[in-house]
């Protein structure tokens, strides 16, 4: 992790555990999660457990532990979509992509949550993707999303792995 973190909050060595969850949050911001290095580096700076950050940072869903995916990916579980299907989803998500809520693929690929809603219940069930909000999806049509995100991801890995050409000659 950078120290540029600990920095930016301008903290000194004999630093207030009351710190702890603005740092986290920044720690979060920056960092895109909270990682065991981060963790160790709080322990020591703050002068508390490692287990008492673990113990802080899970109460709040805000904070998660594993580096996010490229593209995030949320399945609905509030009453009406529920009631519309958003189980079935969450299960199509597991069986597709071979993920549990909170999980990463491991290309790093795409990352996935189960949410207990995204405030769209006249439209349920609902998926969001990347920040985009799907109405009454269905599973072939979440498939079928998948998809494009596994086409978008194999697009993004060949130019990144393809070699350099020279710029043309003017």
């Amino acid at each position: 992790m950078d120290n540029a973190v600990f920095t930016q909050l301008n903290l000194d060595d004999d630093c207030d555990p009351g710190h702890l969850i603005p740092l986290l949050q920044s720690i979060q911001f920056h960092e895109g999660y909270i990682s065991e290095q981060a963790v160790r580096q709080i322990a020591h700076l703050l002068k508390i457990s490692e287990n008492h950050i673990y113990g802080v940072a899970s109460f709040y869903s805000q904070f998660r532990f594993q580096k996010p995916g490229k593209h995030h990916l949320k399945v609905c579980l509030g009453t009406a979509c529920h009631v519309q299907g958003g189980a079935q989803l969450a299960q199509e998500v597991e069986k597709q992509l071979h993920l549990r809520s909170g999980e990463t693929t491991p290309d790093g690929a795409i990352d996935y949550e189960e949410v207990a809603c995204l405030g769209c219940c006249a439209q349920a069930a609902v998926v969001e993707i990347d920040g985009a909000i799907y109405a009454k999806m269905t599973t072939d049509r979440l498939i079928k999303k998948l998809n494009e995100l596994r086409s978008q991801q194999a697009v993004l890995s060949e130019a990144e792995n393809a070699p350099l050409s020279a710029p043309a000659s003017a």
